[in-house]
């Protein structure tokens, strides 16, 4: 197959197109809206919000199979600019639809209210309280609507060693300040970009098309409290192993609410998924989530 995987520039993409060298069968080609100088491969430039382009693109390159990893992810701006957020999120996707090529989208936890107690089935009602989770949920709709036999991963906590991600940004407040405080009362699993990736493959590779949506995040729970917890003591950790050539982050993690965090906009307060599904379908095992942070920290 020939297999395009947009938003290149991005963490999934750059943990796809790392992958695409262990499946040297199919022909790949990247795109992204914005182009960097420095990218070790191609990146094609091509904005996805545009129909014409997308389908011009798709037909000359005879993409098969179209790997979605764009999106407009900013939580707190998409709340103050929903159209352009819907414009990525759910327009761009269909457009991806429409183009003639299969596709596999990734999408997120936001879609549920965030206010359940068990890890959301991919069945259970969905009812988004954000600008970020209304368009993305969009996004789910209007693909299968042009498209049914797409597939959808909904994945949460995303983090990987390109971009900027909580990972990198705690280590970074971790060694310029004394204290920091970290919510507690929020309920959820990071996800190691790789991992993600992985499953994406595993979803390609499975030899049969298995349409339908999907939930994969890393294994265990954890709040955000205690997965900072964790980042400053592995990474102390690889420190002390002479792993990294770096000063210890003695930095105080103090655990507050929420509302002391004073968010612009409200963020979920349990977003486990359930993955039995992707598990059974695909036949994967997922790593636990701590397992993975310390990979992560290998490949920084």
């Amino acid at each position: 197959m020939t297999i395009l995987i947009t938003g290149a520039n991005g963490q999934l993409g750059n943990e796809m197109r790392i992958l695409s060298d262990e499946h040297p069968q199919h022909t790949y080609i990247f795109s992204d809206v914005v182009v960097p100088e420095d990218s070790p491969v191609t990146i094609h430039p091509l904005d996805i919000t545009d129909a014409q382009a997308v389908t011009a693109f798709v037909r000359e390159q005879r993409i098969d199979l179209i790997v979605n990893c764009a999106a407009y992810t900013n939580v707190d701006k998409a709340e103050q600019d929903e159209a352009t957020a819907l414009r990525i999120n759910a327009d761009a996707v269909a457009n991806l639809g429409r183009s003639g090529a299969r596709v596999i989208h990734v999408s997120t936890d936001y879609v549920f209210s965030g206010d359940e107690h068990l890890p959301c089935r991919e069945d259970d009602p969905v009812a988004p309280r954000t600008a970020y989770g209304r368009t993305k949920l969009a996004g789910e709709q209007a693909l299968l609507a042009v498209q049914p036999d797409a597939i959808i991963f909904r994945t949460a906590w995303l983090y990987s060693e390109f971009g900027n991600n909580f990972v990198k940004t705690m280590l970074r407040l971790g060694r310029t300040k004394e204290e920091i405080g970290v919510v507690y009362d929020q309920i959820g699993t990071p996800t190691y970009a790789l991992d993600l990736a992985r499953a994406v493959f595993a979803a390609i590779e499975s030899g049969e098309w298995h349409a339908g949506i999907y939930h994969y995040t890393n294994e265990g729970v954890c709040s955000w409290f205690d997965f900072t917890l964790a980042i400053h003591e592995l990474y102390n950790m690889f420190i002390a192993h002479g792993l990294k050539q770096d000063e210890p982050v003695n930095c105080r993690v103090r655990p507050i609410l929420s509302e002391e965090y004073r968010y612009l906009t409200p963020r979920p307060h349990y977003s486990v998924l359930n993955k039995a599904k992707v598990k059974q379908t695909f036949g994967i095992s997922i790593p636990h989530w701590r397992d993975s942070l310390i990979a992560c920290m290998r490949n920084m």
